[in-house]
C-alpha cells in the first residue's frame, strides 16, 4: 500500500499513518545520540540503604551525615559527643544519689554503734576485782569491730554496684540509666547486637584501670573519641571491644 508523502519530511519518505488498525511506532530507546535521565541523588542528612544500585558494606560510613550501615541494623545514626556526655551525666546523678543513699545508712548504722560505747573508766578497781571493767573494754571493742565490719559492707556494696550497673546493663541491654534516657544503645560493630559479657566487660574495665592514674586515665578514655580519626566517634574502650555507640 503506497501513502502520500508527509510535506513536512524533508526527505520525502513515505510514513504510515497511526492509528487503529496501523503498527504504532515505539519510541526511541535511549542510547547514543539521545539525552540519558540522570540518577535521582539521594536527600542530604537522609540515610540511603542503597544508592546508585550500590549497597553500603557493613562497617561503612555513609557520607559526612553521621550514619554508619550495621548488621542487622541498616543504616543507623551515631551518637554525638554531647550526648554521650549527657547519658553520662545522668548516670553519675543517679549513681551518686544511690551512694548517697547506702551512705545515709551506714552513717546511721555508725551512730548506732557509737551510742553503745561506755565509759569504762568508772568501772575500774585498784586492789579489788575488775571483770566489769574487762567486760566493759570487751563490749566497747565489739562494737569498734561491728563499725569497721559495717564500713567494709558499706564499701563493698557501693563497689560492686558499680561494677555491675555499667558492666551488666550495657552487656544485656546495650544501655545504662543515662544512655536510655538520652536514647543511645552501644552495639557490637560486627554484629550491630549488645556487646555480651566480655565486650561489655572490657569496655567497662579500660576506664577502671585508667582511673588509677589520679583519674587522668579515666578522663583520656572518655574523651578519646574525639582522637578517633575514622569518623565513628570509637574511644579506646569501644576499639578495644568492638563496640559503637549509635542513637536508636
Amino acid at each position: 500500500m503506497s501513502y502520500p508523502p508527509d510535506p513536512n519530511n524533508p526527505y520525502g519518505q513515505q510514513q504510515p499513518p497511526q492509528g487503529y488498525g496501523y503498527p504504532q511506532q515505539a519510541p526511541p530507546a535511549a542510547g547514543y545520540g539521545y539525552p540519558q535521565q540522570p540518577p535521582q541523588a539521594p536527600a542530604y542528612g537522609v540515610p540511603q540503604q542503597q544508592a546508585y544500585g550500590y549497597t553500603p558494606m557493613p562497617g561503612t560510613l555513609q557520607a559526612n551525615n553521621g550514619y554508619i550501615n550495621l548488621h542487622h541494623l541498616g543504616a543507623v545514626k551515631l551518637a554525638t559527643m554531647g550526648q554521650r556526655f549527657l547519658a553520662r551525666l545522668i548516670d553519675g546523678l543517679a549513681i551518686g544519689a544511690i551512694i548517697a543513699l547506702v551512705m545515709a545508712l551506714g552513717l546511721a548504722s555508725a551512730l548506732g554503734i557509737a551510742k553503745d560505747q561506755k565509759d569504762c573508766s568508772g568501772l575500774y578497781s585498784y586492789g579489788g576485782s575488775n571483770s566489769a571493767y574487762y567486760d566493759c573494754l570487751n563490749d566497747n571493742n565489739d562494737a569498734a569491730a561491728g563499725f569497721f565490719v559495717t564500713m567494709m559492707i558499706m564499701i563493698g556494696v557501693l563497689s560492686l554496684f558499680n561494677l555491675l550497673y555499667e558492666w551488666l546493663m550495657v552487656s544485656f541491654a546495650g544501655a545504662t540509666l543515662g544512655k536510655m534516657a538520652m536514647g543511645l544503645r552501644v552495639v557490637k560493630e560486627s554484629t550491630g547486637q549488645v556487646p555480651g559479657l566480655g565486650g561489655g566487660f572490657i569496655r567497662f574495665i579500660i576506664p577502671i584501670v585508667g582511673a588509677f592514674l589520679c583519674y587522668i586515665g579515666a578522663a583520656l578514655v572518655y574523651l578519646s573519641p574525639f582522637f578517633d580519626n575514622s569518623g565513628k566517634l570509637q574511644g579506646w574502650h569501644d576499639r578495644a571491644a568492638g563496640t559503637l555507640v549509635i542513637k536508636k
